[in-house]
Formats: C-alpha cells, structure tokens, sequence
C-alpha cells in the first residue's frame, strides 16, 4: 500500500488532472462556437495530455490498492480570454507549486511509480503554459491562434506544435506513440 501522504497526492493528481480535461473539453467548445477553431483544437489537445496525465495517476494508485476519494473544482467560462488566462493560471500552479511538492514528497517516500507519473505531468505543463499564452495573445487582437499540427504522446502527455519528434523529450516514447490534433 503507498504511504497516506503520496496517496493523497496521487489521488489530489488525478482529481485534479480529471476536472482539467473536462473543463478543457467545455472551453474547446466555447472556443469553436465563437470563431477561434485552432483554439479549440488546442483546448481538445491539451485535454486529451490532462486525460493522460489523470490516467497515469490513476493506475498507479490502483497498483497500491488505494480507495480514496477527494474533490474540488474551479468552474466557469465566461470568455476565451479568461478561459485561456484560467488554464495558464492552473498550469503554472502544477508546474510552480503542485508538482515539484509531490515529487519530492514521493522520492521521500520511495514511491518511484508516483514519481514518475508527478514527473511526466510536470514537463507536460510546461508546454500547455506557453501554447495558452500564444493562443490568448492571438485572441486579444482578435485573432485565432495560428497553430500547425499538436501533437500529444499517449505516454506521458507532453504536448507539442509543429513538427513530431522522433522520440519524446520526456518519456523516450517513440513518434508513433503520438495523437495528432
């Protein structure tokens, strides 16, 4: 069984990651409906890395016969701006605070399957961050953002634009581990 305190953080991890895919999914289609289709297909992308993120936590919480349960959530959509401003706000809060407090409480504890997946999620918001940010310059003067091809690797969740690497900077998955949005 994993110790009290890194269960509480995977299981925080996966609530956490669960309630960012689905309210991604709602602000993609908030996005679509008022003209901003590449901002959408972002929104959808990142959702779909926080579903990986949510999942990865997930199994190794079940590998540890866990069953606990926790919530919370942010709601609201009022505009793609500060939908944008709202999944930069909650990916800087994983990359400053979050992550780095769980990883560390995690390699404490010799619970390396956590850590593992805390690191994984770790690198991955680091890109949804700066992809929020070029997609609400794009919407504040008006603009969809003008984003090629995202890409998501279906291991870790770390998510790119443009050009596919051969192999994942994070997890060493190789290219056609990749889901192209």
């Amino acid at each position: 069984m994993v110790r009290p305190m890194t269960e509480l953080n995977l299981v925080s991890a996966f609530s956490g990651e669960s309630q960012a895919h689905m309210r991604y999914l709602i602000f993609a289609k908030r996005a679509k409906e008022v003209g901003y289709p590449n901002i959408s297909r972002l929104f959808t992308a990142v959702a779909y890395a926080e579903r990986i993120h949510a999942g990865n936590h997930y199994r190794n919480i079940m590998t540890k016969g866990s069953q606990t349960t926790f919530g919370g959530a942010l709601f609201g959509s009022r505009s793609t701006v500060e939908d944008l401003q709202h999944g930069i706000d909650g990916e800087h809060h994983e990359v400053e605070e979050m992550y780095p407090a769980y990883i560390a409480v995690a390699k404490d504890q010799k619970e390396y399957g956590a850590e593992i997946t805390f690191r994984y999620a770790l690198e991955a918001e680091k890109t949804h961050a700066g992809l929020y940010a070029r997609a609400k310059e794009a919407v504040e003067q008006k603009k969809d953002a003008d984003f090629k091809q995202i890409g998501v690797c279906e291991v870790c969740g770390w998510t790119t634009e443009g050009e596919i690497p051969d192999q994942c900077p994070v997890c060493k998955a190789k290219k056609e581990k990749f889901t192209i949005f």
